[in-house]
């Protein structure tokens, strides 16, 4: 999110969530994951098994939950992750086609696959 003179500008992120990714930079670099959640707001999303970080949590019988050091995925900026084509199974940019039918989906930039189910 970028701020410009009072205003919010808002990005769109091509990236859905079940699409599969691969980590680009950082200390995960490298690795790939199913995004699990996207945040449009804050252009970030969460990769399974990626950007792991140890959380202190309190115990909640309420809520069934044991408490103590808890492992769990951290929100990595859309910036550095690339999508994993399923046709080539490579990362890729991805680029828009219009199907005959009118509809537009995202596909590969490398191989020209479409990424939309």
């Amino acid at each position: 999110m970028a701020r410009t003179k009072g205003r919010i500008e808002r990005f769109t992120i091509s990236i859905r969530k079940g699409d599969t990714v691969r980590v680009l930079s950082g200390r995960d670099a490298g690795k790939s994951g199913r995004v699990l959640s996207v945040n449009p707001r804050k252009n970030t999303l969460i990769v399974e098994h990626a950007n792991i970080i140890k959380r202190h949590t309190r115990p909640n019988p309420a809520k069934n939950i044991k408490g103590g050091i808890v492992e769990k995925e951290a929100a990595v900026h859309a910036s550095n992750v690339q999508i994993v084509c399923s046709g080539c199974n490579k990362p890729a940019r991805i680029g828009h086609q219009t199907l005959p039918s009118g509809a537009k989906v995202r596909a590969c930039s490398r191989c020209g696959a479409t990424l939309d189910k």
